[in-house]
């Protein structure tokens, strides 16, 4: 655990970093603890203080896990190295693999979102015509179900 008697003024404490981040304390707390986060500067009475470095890191994690990355891809991301030019292409690697598994979800839910988009254009249909869903045209359902993904 890195202390330090009184951090500089832009350093903020767990329950500023958790109303900047939307993250709660005990999440905060959780990153820290299984190692998605560095180590956070400790006053001398223990609280925890987050330098501008530590809260954009704590904003790429939250990212990266609101983007679906595993937690153990993520350690593996942190424990990779402390920003050491060496450890650049380590990172990267992680990152690069991460950022296509998003791009192939992105266009899955693309996929996705044109055959509900196309469902809606055929209620819209049915409801100018004033039809009910039995009276829709046999020929209109293979239409937007062949753009369906397959279930996943």
């Amino acid at each position: 655990m890195t202390t330090c008697a009184a951090p500089p003024a832009p350093y903020l404490g767990i329950r500023e970093v958790s109303a900047a981040t939307g993250l709660s304390v005990d999440t905060l707390r959780w990153y820290e603890r299984t190692g998605l986060l560095p180590e956070v500067v400790r006053t001398a009475d223990g609280r925890r203080r987050y330098s501008p470095a530590a809260i954009r890191f704590v904003r790429l994690v939250q990212a990266l896990r609101r983007t679906g990355m595993p937690v153990a891809q993520v350690r593996e991301f942190v424990q990779a190295g402390g920003g050491e030019l060496a450890t650049h292409p380590v990172r990267m690697a992680v990152l690069e693999r991460h950022a296509a598994a998003v791009e192939q979800r992105l266009a899955e839910l693309q996929g996705d979102l044109a055959l509900v988009r196309g469902k809606i254009e055929d209620y819209r249909g049915l409801i100018a015509q004033g039809l009910d869903c039995e009276d829709e045209a046999s020929d209109r359902a293979p239409a937007w179900a062949a753009t369906a993904s397959a279930p996943g």
